[in-house]
């Protein structure tokens, strides 16, 4: 077992792309010793340990996480990252309960999960918890039930989970909105107050800051990260 007490271990759920990706790449930047739990592998020059992990499973995360401790020697942050989301979901009366479950399963079981496998070790660090739920928590697309429910619980989860740990253990989510995953017209970018989509580094700056030892009064919180979206009036 490599033991590091100096340095700063990060899970990241989900780590293999977009968001999770960006994330895990500042992280490494930071100095932190970052794990990627996922089903997917990362790329191959990703400065990151990765762990094959599905999050819906308990005895897959309870082997990550012992794998993760196992290699580090201690754990400090968890991101509860990974999700999935169909933009080709049916109307309600259409989506299967399979469908349904599956959503729940990786979105929402995988942060309970997850941080039921990692509290006592982020206990012994005064670690934190960073949940990545969505703008869909709080406004919504049609034919979106099932995503939209489960970043609503993972809101609600968070701030649970705050009274829960606290005071050892802080637990803070972000929701972010729009971040591009591919090349955007300036008609789409221009749409947000900010005057561009967001980037996976966006929201990766936040969970640096929300782990770090500066953010240690803050927990229990929802950060949307947007570019003014949902504050922008739209008229049709």
């Amino acid at each position: 077992m490599r033991q590091k007490q100096t340095q700063r271990t990060v899970l990241v759920t989900g780590g293999a792309a977009g968001i999770g990706r960006g994330t895990v790449a500042l992280l490494a930047q930071r100095g932190y010793d970052v794990a990627v739990a996922d089903l997917d592998r990362p790329d191959a020059g990703t400065q990151a340990a990765y762990f094959r992990c599905d999050v819906s499973r308990e005895p897959s995360v309870r082997d990550c996480v012992r794998a993760v401790l196992r290699r580090f020697g201690r754990l400090d942050a968890l991101v509860n990252n990974a999700g999935i989301a169909d933009p080709a979901d049916p109307p309600v009366e259409r989506l299967s309960l399979q469908a349904w479950n599956r959503r729940i399963g990786v979105n929402l079981t995988g942060v309970f999960l997850m941080t039921k496998h990692c509290t006592p070790h982020l206990r012994r660090t005064r670690g934190a918890i960073v949940n990545i739920a969505s703008t869909r928590a709080l406004q919504s697309e049609p034919n979106t039930e099932a995503y939209a429910a489960t970043k609503g619980a993972v809101v609600a989860l968070t701030h649970a989970l705050a009274l829960s740990l606290g005071p050892r253990v802080r637990v803070n989510c972000i929701s972010p909105g729009w971040i591009a995953k591919s090349r955007l017209s300036a008609k789409e970018h221009a749409q947000h107050p900010a005057g561009r989509a967001g980037r996976p580094e966006d929201i990766g700056e936040l969970v640096a800051f929300l782990i770090s030892d500066a953010a240690g009064f803050i927990t229990g919180q929802n950060f949307v990260v947007d570019g003014g979206m949902t504050k922008k009036m739209i008229y049709v």
